[in-house]
């Protein structure tokens, strides 16, 4: 139960590290936080300071995923417990330890987390999300659209039943992050990329 609750914190702390914020400030000179939606996402770094910033964020966030997953797994080596450290680092990224527990959306993170977990289900999401995002120009819908999308193929593909629960949990997570953009959604204001 201690490793457990090692890699939790672990994962937590090292997703609680706002990859945007830093990344923004040291290449770029510019706080996420100041511009756009406020959001230290990969999509308010492509909007507000190009696509370099946006995929260098994508992937800085992503990797933060991975590492919680690897994390549990190097410490317990349960399906379990690579559960844990995923999830674990997902609400360190979205409710950050360094920005007063605040944070992002969790959805590069998340897709980090699910590479590690689900190959399959992370190519078929993944192509879900771009054909939206390409068609629509709007990321949110795309990422909404993909987590809902998610803890269905994850049992359709048969993974253990930890892995399964894992993404309908960060399904309700990403999409409870998305309460705003579902309703400019909504009312037809949502900005598109």
């Amino acid at each position: 139960m201690m490793m457990y609750l090692a890699a939790a914190i672990a994962a937590y702390l090292i997703g609680s590290i706002p990859s945007g914020l830093i990344l923004g400030k040291l290449i770029w000179h510019k706080d996420l936080r100041d511009y756009g939606s406020h959001n230290i996402g990969a999509t308010n770094a492509w909007r507000t300071l190009g696509k370099t910033a946006g995929i260098a964020v994508f992937i800085a966030d992503s990797l933060k995923g991975q590492a919680g997953v690897m994390l549990g797994l190097l410490l317990v080596g349960t399906p379990l417990a690579a559960v844990v450290g995923g999830l674990c680092t997902i609400l360190g990224h979205s409710f950050s330890l360094f920005l007063r527990f605040h944070g992002g959306k969790g959805v590069a993170t998340s897709l980090g987390v699910l590479t590690m977990l689900m190959g399959q289900v992370t190519f078929i999401i993944f192509v879900i999300w771009l054909t939206i995002v390409y068609v629509s120009r709007y990321v949110s819908l795309g990422s909404v659209v993909a987590a809902f999308l998610t803890p269905f193929l994850a049992a359709l593909y048969g993974y253990p039943t930890e892995y399964v629960l894992f993404t309908a949990v960060a399904a309700i997570l990403v999409i409870l992050r998305h309460r705003e953009n579902i309703e400019r959604l909504m009312h037809g204001t949502e900005n598109k990329i």
